[in-house]
Order: C-alpha cells, then structure tokens, then sequence
C-alpha cells in the first residue's frame, strides 16, 4: 500500500516545486489578500480596517517551499564562498 502511493507523493512533490518556481508568493491567508481587515461599520458597511501585519499590508506572502529553497540555497552560498 505505501509503495503504491509513492508515485502519487513524488507527482505532488514536484507539482508543488514548479509551483513554487513560478509562483513562489501566495495570498496572505490572514487579510485573504486585501492588505487589510474587512471590517464592519456601526452601519453594516464594509471598511477598510488596519494593515495586516503578517504581510505588511502587501496581500502576499512567500509560499513555504519557496521559503525553504531561499534558506537551503543561502545556506549553500554562505558555505561556499570562502
């Protein structure tokens, strides 16, 4: 059974690498890309909240393989240099 879903692994693994590759930031999952948080108004209008600090309001955020890669191939670099 276990080796049976190898190759569906190693498929997801290098699907998630290219995307990674070419895509490497994603939405913030905190202000769900906006910047900032949706609030409601004494109304019940919609507003515009504060800057979300996870993202510093920019709505991105470096995906987690990207993340990896930058601190793997930093590491490789600072080892390698001198």
């Amino acid at each position: 059974m276990f080796l049976s879903a190898m190759p569906v692994l190693a498929l997801a693994v290098c699907f998630y690498a290219a995307l990674c590759a070419a895509s490497p930031f994603g939405t913030c999952h905190r202000c769900r890309g906006f910047g900032f948080r949706v609030k409601r108004g004494r109304r019940g209008r919609l507003t515009r909240g504060r800057h979300c600090r996870r993202c510093r309001g920019l709505g991105r955020r470096v995906r987690v393989g990207r993340h990896l890669y930058n601190a793997v191939s930093r590491l490789h670099r600072e080892a390698t240099t001198r």
